[in-house]
């Protein structure tokens, strides 16, 4: 017989990490090769969820990396990593901070690769992305929501 606290205990389980979508493009190669290299990279960050069947969520963490030498663009790698998780018996807070925080955590080693290997197929230099504090960015998220709420209510 099982208690009541292992019948209601939270489960998480990652069911599957995929590439969704990936896009490069090098517009000003090869003239780029032959110039002095001193990137300037852009990088944009977005994460997405939706609900597939109860208690199993996808998450997309996108990526989007802007690298330029002078006024040109050397190249533009966008990737689109995404998971299915099964999350069950969290409150909606927690489930919130889950898929908005605990989810992209995990997809983003993945998409960091992607991104490096996909820039060397490309012909440049390995582009290594920092690590990000997706608990700080979901918070920052949730006091942008709070904001907003307070203008929308004056």
């Amino acid at each position: 017989m099982q208690s009541t606290n292992e019948t209601h205990a939270p489960q998480f389980e990652i069911q599957r990490i995929f590439v969704k979508d990936i896009s490069f493009e090098a517009p000003n190669t090869p003239h780029t090769f032959v110039e002095e290299w001193k990137p300037e990279v852009s990088l944009n960050l977005e994460t997405k969820s939706n609900r597939i069947q109860d208690n199993v969520h996808e998450v997309v963490l996108s990526i989007t990396a802007t690298v330029s030498t002078g006024k040109k663009t050397a190249f533009l790698i966008e990737v689109h990593q995404a998971g299915v998780f099964m999350i069950n018996g969290f409150p909606n807070d927690q489930l919130h901070q889950m898929l908005g925080s605990f989810c992209p955590n995990i997809l983003f080693p993945y998409a960091r690769e992607v991104v490096s290997d996909t820039v060397v197929r490309g012909g440049f230099p390995q582009l290594i992305l920092a690590p990000v504090n997706f608990d700080a960015l979901y918070a920052q998220h949730l006091e942008q929501q709070g904001k907003e709420g307070a203008q929308k209510a004056n």
